[in-house]
């Protein structure tokens, strides 16, 4: 008999590059697919799932021509990269028959529901998966701010951060094989240490609304299912 899910209810936190694959810019479709499916896993065990997705991806194109551009219209653009993405996950979560619901921190109507907190917990708790997009929607926040204000607002039992690396470690582990993965640590330790687990602004408010983290590889099969179902997977970074 399969065990029982940990959580109920989990944010995600995607950034645009974790939808690159081995790209070096744009949306790599066998990638968003892999990524998609490894979130219907946990659907399926009935967790209720809510996304946020970053635009770096997109972003990274036209950085370039954003250089000395205006700090607050450079963002804006960056929250419009994030919309695309959320669009791109709802196509792929189409495909394999999971129904999910974008909503917009920018009123976007024609393509997305503005973000409306009541709506969202009934599509959660309805089994849906909602997309977060367009981070905050103010300049000078990130994607990481937005994951964990979100988060907080859905009330949710942990905010699960997927990156490229399967944790935090203690250095980097590309560059020095000696670095060891950290198994749990505590948020004032992860801004100590500046381990850039995620922006200083969103660590502190999950620290001060006691909401733990995980650090996990979303390009390690089943990395997500093992997270929820409780087992050693990642770093949790914890009050």
């Amino acid at each position: 008999m399969e065990k029982a899910p940990v959580f109920k209810r989990i944010l995600l936190k995607l950034s645009g590059e974790a939808l690159m694959g081995d790209d070096s810019y744009g949306i790599n479709r066998a990638t968003i697919e892999r990524i998609v499916s490894e979130v219907k896993e946990v659907v399926d065990l009935g967790v209720q799932v809510a996304v946020v997705i970053g635009g770096g991806n997109i972003f990274r194109g036209v950085a370039p021509g954003a250089a000395g551009m205006d700090r607050a219209t450079a963002d804006y653009m960056g929250m419009l990269a994030t919309v695309m993405n959320a669009l791109a996950l709802q196509d792929a979560f189409r495909h394999i028959n999971v129904v999910s619901r974008v909503q917009s921190a920018l009123t976007i109507e024609q393509v997305a529901e503005p973000y409306i907190r009541g709506k969202a917990m009934r599509y959660l708790e309805e089994g849906k998966v909602v997309i977060f997009a367009a981070g905050t929607g103010n300049p000078f926040f990130t994607t990481d701010t937005a994951a964990a204000l979100r988060g907080m607002e859905m009330n949710v039992d942990i905010v699960l951060k997927a990156t490229k690396v399967d944790g935090v470690y203690t250095d980097d582990p590309k560059k020095n094989p000696d670095a060891v993965r950290y198994q749990k640590i505590t948020f004032d330790e992860a801004i100590h240490k500046n381990l850039k687990v995620m922006d200083a602004t969103a660590l502190t408010l999950c620290r001060d609304q006691k909401l733990s983290i995980n650090v996990f590889s979303i390009f390690k099969t089943g990395g997500l299912k093992r997270v929820v179902l409780g087992d050693d997977e990642g770093t949790l970074v914890h009050c």
